[in-house]
């Protein structure tokens, strides 16, 4: 948690002047009683009304000074608190960027936004209650008491009574929520959770009519957060009465005290009223002090949190200088010896014992069945993930040995998800290559199939694009997901699964004009279809994680029982007699 106030450290000034405001606030404000006393005792009681104009323009002297001094502190504060949470939110996603897909996968992305976006507004909070509030209510609670003393210290006595009592039931109740609040936070998390859930799976929800489900199983962790709420809040609600009977007690022991004394001529009536105005001052300031404390602990638990994603380290570490060997001398591009892959917190191995070599310029197919680990297979390539097992070589370089920027250079991968940000499709297309000049994004659309869509719209490539590519089809998706990696004309291309949108004709379109480039990248197909890749160099099939068959389509279809398994179910058992031909023809 200290390590969280570092990002404090360019506002040291705002966060010394904000309290320093305060204290001079509750100075003016512990200097008001004294004058209506004074008022009282020689004006009123005196018949000096000229005093009593006197002490009325002091008043107002005193207000003006203390609002003016309590918004120079709200200046200070609220300045030195947004910067912090803006820094906070910066250093935090910098931080969640910076983390391994495995690490990401464990913390969850419902946990990491509910980091980003809850925890630090509760943090921003703490710190403007705290520079605002922390000092000042100490200051007035104690200042109002020896200020007592001055006044009558026989009466003050009951503040050494109450003061104390006070302190009891609001920190008590203080300790006795802190946990809860706790239990709260995490429950918020779980409706968040469910929150994401429902909005990101909307149409399958609605596909499967399970709209009932849904919102009964949010209701019930909506009711959970709702009970737990409600019985922190009734515990928290205990401070008020309890604190205001016992000030109520203090008034009336003061009143009585002092009304005898006045009696007896050993208390001057406007004595009294300080001492009443000064008791009252205590348990609004206690009051103030009560929930700041509540405010802080909160915003300590969710501090907390926060330095749990904070003092992550990567789990993947990258090369910080490039090696000296040339990244282009090997013949093999790819090449996986013995590599296996666990991914965190699974029992079972994803890839088992992988060991295949791809060279410059060839074209690989990559099939199996749901579950063979074909993305899990070609996400070792950039390291999205590491192997637990055995080595990845990039153009003859074990992966690891590179920087991430040299490795993701060489990488242009279409995931299986085509993700298009908010922007312009001219904005997307550039995330490939920022110096991109607009011949080689159309060259790039055209490879991609892509051309037409573009063409099609009335702002061409500053055609927009909402939020996620809502307002695309999914075929259209994943073309323009396609022509983005294009454009970075990397030396390996991977598409993952990326033309299961694309009818045959628009997907054999787009396989020519990709084997058509020049350079010619290294290309990997991982489909589920046997026609996306019956023309590839080399084609390798997986099965359980494990390598069942390599080669090319010819010899796989008479040796490989998996490969022609998933062959004839998509083309029918008696075009496998053909040997690759007849496969040809049904393309």
């Amino acid at each position: 948690m200290k390590k969280l106030l570092y990002f404090l450290k360019d506002y040291k000034k705002e966060s010394v002047i904000a309290p320093l405001f305060k204290m001079f606030e509750a100075l003016f404000d512990l200097c008001v009683p004294l004058v209506v006393a004074s008022m009282i005792n020689r004006g009123i009681c005196g018949g000096d009304k000229t005093y009593i104009y006197q002490m009325c323009l002091v008043l107002i002297a005193l207000a003006i000074l203390g609002i003016g001094c309590a918004i120079c502190a709200q200046y200070f504060a609220a300045k030195a608190a947004v910067g912090f949470a803006a820094k906070l939110r910066h250093a935090l996603f910098e931080k969640i960027q910076s983390l391994s897909f495995s690490q990401l996968d464990t913390q969850g992305t419902s946990e990491l936004m509910n980091r980003m976006t809850s925890d630090v507004n509760q943090l921003q909070n703490g710190v403007n209650m705290a520079l605002r509030l922390l000092l000042r209510s100490p200051f007035i609670v104690f200042g109002a008491m020896i200020l007592a003393f001055t006044v009558q210290p026989q009466t003050a006595v009951v503040f050494v009574v109450v003061i104390p009592v006070l302190f009891v039931i609001v920190f008590g109740v203080i300790f006795a929520t802190l946990p809860l609040y706790k239990s709260v936070q995490s429950n918020q998390d779980r409706v968040l959770l469910k929150t994401r859930e429902n909005l990101s799976g909307v149409r399958v929800i609605r596909a499967f009519h399970k709209e009932a489900d849904e919102v009964e199983q949010f209701c019930e962790a909506n009711r959970t957060l709702k009970r737990e709420q409600l019985f922190v809040g009734k515990i928290s609600a205990l401070m008020n009465p309890f604190t205001y009977v016992v000030v109520n007690l203090g008034v009336i022991a003061i009143l009585s005290n002092g009304g005898a004394r006045v009696n007896i001529g050993g208390m001057e009536q406007g004595d009294v009223v300080a001492l009443v105005e000064y008791m009252s001052q205590i348990l609004v300031e206690l009051v103030k002090l009560a929930n700041t404390i509540v405010l802080l602990s909160r915003a300590l638990a969710s501090g907390r949190r926060v330095a749990d994603v904070m003092e992550l380290e990567p789990s993947m570490k990258f090369a910080m200088d490039v090696p000296v060997e040339s990244a282009g001398a090997a013949d093999e591009m790819i090449s996986f010896t013995h590599v296996d892959l666990t991914y965190e917190g699974a029992g079972d191995k994803a890839l088992e014992d992988l060991t295949f070599s791809v060279k410059k310029g060839q074209t690989v197919g990559i099939i199996g069945g749901t579950g063979s680990g074909k993305s899990s297979l070609v996400q070792l390539i950039p390291r999205f993930y590491d192997a637990t097992a055995g080595t990845v070589r990039v153009a003859g370089r074990d992966v690891k040995s590179y920087t991430k920027e040299e490795l993701r250079d060489m990488v242009g991968i279409v995931l299986q998800k085509a993700v298009l940000f908010r922007g312009t499709i001219r904005d997307n297309l550039l995330w490939g290559n920022p110096n991109a000049s607009d011949e080689k994004l159309w060259d790039a659309l055209a490879v991609a199939q892509a051309k037409e869509i573009v063409e099609g719209k009335e702002a061409g490539l500053d055609e927009p694009v909402a939020q996620g590519g809502r307002n695309l089809s999914g075929g259209q998706k994943q073309r323009l997901a396609i022509a983005r990696t294009l454009v970075k004309q990397a030396p390996i291309l991977i598409l993952d699964d990326s033309a299961s949108a694309l009818d045959y004709a628009t997907d054999a379109r787009l396989r020519t004009a990709i084997a058509g480039l020049a350079p010619k990248p290294t290309v990997l197909i991982v489909s589920q279809r046997a026609a996306s890749i019956l023309h590839a160099d080399q084609i390798i099939v997986l099965d359980e994680g494990k390598i069942v068959g390599i080669g090319t389509h010819d010899t796989l279809v008479k040796d490989c029982d998996v490969y022609r398994e998933i062959y004839e179910s998509q083309f029918g058992s008696s075009t496998s007699e053909n040997n690759g031909e007849g496969g040809a023809s049904h393309e």
